[in-house]
């Protein structure tokens, strides 16, 4: 089957729903402060609205994939799909935080439908080097929203306050209902499905002994948690430490963006049957070496532009593990894709949301603990994928 979308409005549509983590977190960001000071708690009480969020995209993810296996794609998607505009439309309507808190975090188990069921639907569809460039258009498509989400959110709080944030979240949802509704067709047919959904859940506790599976799974996991870093403390770290202007924060950002979407499309269009693992241990490994020279390097000569230079190419080098990883755990999960991708963002989300606040425990007046966090999670990914998958290889 070729790799070339025959439908790109359906293309455009699974890329939009793959990217429900970065609408749900990286367009709130900038209304963060006001949220707090407008409901009158603190600012850790407020970072727990984004804690919530990230819970509920983890664990949405094991409800929804495996239950998809038994019940198709499209009626648990749209299910996710509208609890998350249900939310989005009364968020605006609370006055207190907790509310906040526990609407956010339903928001993000209905965002995790999106999330999960795209990657099974790319699975139904495509197999093999196929399966990694139709992946690699979904992610580059997902790939603009960190980019632009926090920058619509900026200007939206021009004109209205954060509640005016979630009012747009909730049309985007409901555009995205109808779309799905009358856009996409059901992919898993009736003779494809598990009998019960017991059985789909059965196959996620199988994948879980699977050595290679939950070696690309963990692997990714912990290159998700260094991108969570960065995303912690990168603001921190060159607006605070090396008093860089949130404008030019906001550009190296968005270079970072378009360089893992360059890093995505790289990697998807040499996928082979036979070179997936070898791209994968590559890029990992790239990664691993350049966040330990970076290390070095900041620590000997402290430099936003030396810090800005060294990311690109760490954080680029996630859009090329994020394809390859999730085309070689779904490459033999064709009957499971639901579980298989649910659990594959279970650890994406898990791990990376672990992650994130760590990098606040060592203050904001230094660069090296971000990078060293960096640094530990792309060896230890390193390790994990060569150590789970070492069998596969011989």
């Amino acid at each position: 089957m070729s790799s070339r979308p025959r439908h790109p409005a359906r293309t455009i549509l699974l890329g939009v729903l793959s990217a429900f983590g970065p609408l749900s977190m990286d367009m709130y960001l900038p209304a963060l402060p006001e949220v707090a000071s407008q409901l009158h708690t603190t600012s850790a009480a407020g970072q727990l609205t984004i804690t919530s969020c990230i819970f509920g995209l983890a664990a949405g993810q094991i409800i929804v994939g495996p239950l998809s296996d038994r019940w198709g794609r499209k009626l648990p998607l749209l299910a996710g799909v509208a609890l998350f505009t249900l939310t989005s439309f009364l968020i605006p309507f609370t006055t207190s935080i907790w509310p906040l808190i526990i609407l956010r975090l339903f928001q993000g188990i209905g965002g995790s439908a999106g999330q999960v069921l795209s990657r099974a639907v790319a699975r139904d569809l495509f197999s093999g080097p196929q399966l990694g460039r139709f992946l690699g258009i979904l992610m580059s498509i997902n790939g603009i929203f960190p980019i632009i989400a926090p920058l619509l959110g900026g200007a939206v709080l021009n004109f209205t306050d954060w509640r005016g944030v979630f009012v747009i979240l909730g049309v985007t949802g409901l555009v995205l209902f109808l779309w799905t509704l009358f856009g996409l067709p059901e992919t898993l047919p009736n003779e494809k499905r598990t009998t019960t959904g017991f059985a789909a859940f059965t196959q996620m506790s199988g994948l879980l002994k699977d050595r290679p599976f939950m070696g690309y799974m963990l692997s990714q996991g912990f290159v998700y948690g260094a991108l969570y870093v960065y995303i912690s403390g990168s603001a921190f770290a060159f607006e605070t430490v090396f008093h860089f202007s949130p404008q030019l924060f906001s550009i190296i950002y968005a270079v970072n963006g378009a360089g893992m979407i360059v890093a995505t499309q790289l990697a998807a269009r040499n996928l082979t049957d036979r070179n997936g693992d070898r791209i994968l241990r590559g890029s990992i490994l790239a990664a691993a070496l350049a966040s330990t020279l970076l290390l070095f390097a900041i620590h000997q000569w402290p430099s936003g532009i030396l810090l800005a230079a060294g990311l690109v190419i760490i954080i680029s080098l996630v859009g090329a593990v994020n394809t390859t990883a999730t085309t070689l755990a779904l490459g033999n999960e064709a009957r499971h894709a639901g579980a298989a991708s649910a659990l594959l963002g279970l650890g994406m989300n898990a791990i990376g949301g672990l992650m994130s606040p760590v990098v606040g425990l060592f203050g904001t007046h230094s660069s090296l603990p971000m990078v060293m966090l960096i640094m530990l999670c792309e060896w230890v990914a390193f390790i994990l994928l060569i150590g789970l998958t070492h069998q596969k290889s011989q």
